[in-house]
């Protein structure tokens, strides 16, 4: 388990710094600014949460069952948030229909907050 989430904290870092890129300098002669602080929104959670997991996956603190729980968490909560920014912000040059994603958004959010929550949890509940 902890090689899959060291893989996925890699994964969602390599892929944070490619899209972060890809927006400063692709994605800037096409979108206004307000679309582009937005995609730089859902490239910084992404980015954040793959330190997260990296953190997770060396942290010997928690057993394989709360592990499990934190990474499931959050890689939905980071394909839900970051996803539908990415979606919603590039909306204008791919045509796509993303008006459903508006509360794909927010429950990514909610995923984040319950993967930190559940560790916070996780730690508080441990006996010393």
């Amino acid at each position: 388990m902890d090689k899959k989430i060291l893989l996925a904290a890699a994964f969602l870092g390599l892929t944070a710094i490619i899209l972060g890129a890809f927006g400063a300098h692709a994605l800037k002669k096409v979108l206004s600014i307000e679309q582009l602080q937005s995609f730089e929104v859902g490239v910084r959670y992404q980015m954040y949460h793959a330190l997260f997991l990296f953190f997770i996956g060396t942290f010997a603190f928690l057993n394989e069952k709360e592990r499990l729980i934190i990474f499931w968490l959050t890689i939905s909560g980071v394909l839900f948030f970051s996803g539908s920014i990415y979606l919603l912000a590039t909306n204008g040059i791919t045509n796509l229909k993303t008006k459903f994603l508006g509360p794909i958004t927010p429950i990514g959010g909610l995923l984040l907050i319950s993967a930190w929550s559940y560790l916070f949890y996780s730690i508080l509940s441990k006996k010393q």
